[in-house]
């Protein structure tokens, strides 16, 4: 566990690479909002997190019957993350932000389809109205 990256993961890497050569400005790993997103961007009050699949629960319902080893440690583990992730979602969307989340896979495989995701979002943050 101690060699698991909570910050400048791969994907991460790729992502903030991407948005900062479509020219959007960001703070890295912002301590000034809840979870500290991966990428703020401050000027449009957007917080971007880039979430592994596994760490986060994508399709938790279904995948987490795979876990065959240390269960009683991976199953609350997993579903604290589940949890915070909601509750950080809720506590930034109450202080006027915007949030954005990917998964790491859909980051790999449809990178320009997420910084789409991301511009789409200030568009609809400068013209006032909810996408």
């Amino acid at each position: 566990m101690s060699l698991i990256k909570s910050k400048d993961t791969s994907i991460e890497v790729i992502f903030r690479k991407a948005l900062w050569k479509a020219g959007f400005r960001y703070r890295k790993n912002y301590k000034k909002l809840p979870g500290k997103p991966d990428m703020a961007l401050t000027k449009h009050k957007i917080a971007i997190f880039c979430d592994g699949e596994f760490w986060h629960g994508k399709n938790w319902d279904e995948d987490k019957e795979r876990i065959k080893s240390n269960r009683p440690y991976w199953l609350p583990k997993i579903d604290r993350n589940i949890r915070r992730d909601f509750e950080t979602d809720r506590d930034l969307k109450l202080m006027g932000w915007e949030v954005l989340r990917f998964w790491g896979r859909d980051i790999e495989k449809n990178l320009q389809g997420c910084i789409e995701q991301v511009k789409e979002a200030i568009f609809y943050r400068e013209i006032g109205v909810e996408p």
